[in-house]
């Protein structure tokens, strides 16, 4: 594809839900766009959403956590929040981009056995992953 699209996948801390969603949006969108996530502070990637990717095929070790500052140059033709935290929390962000919104359940906020917290991880995984394949259908 000749013109990828820009998303930028924004959550509060750019550990979690951001980083598992940016995994699924460039799994599902390859050439069609160029995917970046960022949070409104960063938090470092969790190695629990690590954890769970690998264990649908998905590899985001890799990925860093960046702040929603370092895009600040890029012309973005979508903004995804993942949080409500940072839809109601975001600085400034000079963007046309087309803007998303959906609130996912936060796995690193889940209190309970190993076994629990695992379990969440993965229903938000599959959740964010859900969405991200509707969206690349729909949008791109």
């Amino acid at each position: 594809m000749s013109n990828p699209k820009n998303i930028l996948i924004l959550c509060t801390g750019n550990s979690c839900r951001s980083q598992i969603a940016e995994g699924w949006m460039r799994f599902f969108a390859k050439d069609k766009a160029s995917v970046y996530s960022a949070g409104i502070e960063t938090h470092g990637v969790n190695p629990k959403a690590i954890a769970t990717m690998k264990e649908a095929g998905i590899d985001i070790s890799h990925h860093t956590s960046n702040h929603i500052n370092e895009y600040k140059d890029i012309q973005f033709d979508f903004l995804i929040t993942v949080c409500d935290h940072a839809k109601e929390n975001c600085p400034y962000f000079p963007t046309n981009a087309k803007r998303f919104h959906h609130n996912f359940t936060d796995p690193s906020k889940k209190v309970g056995s190993e076994e629990e917290i695992k379990k969440a991880f993965a229903e938000t995984r599959e959740e964010i992953r859900n969405y991200c394949e509707n969206f690349v259908m729909n949008e791109l």
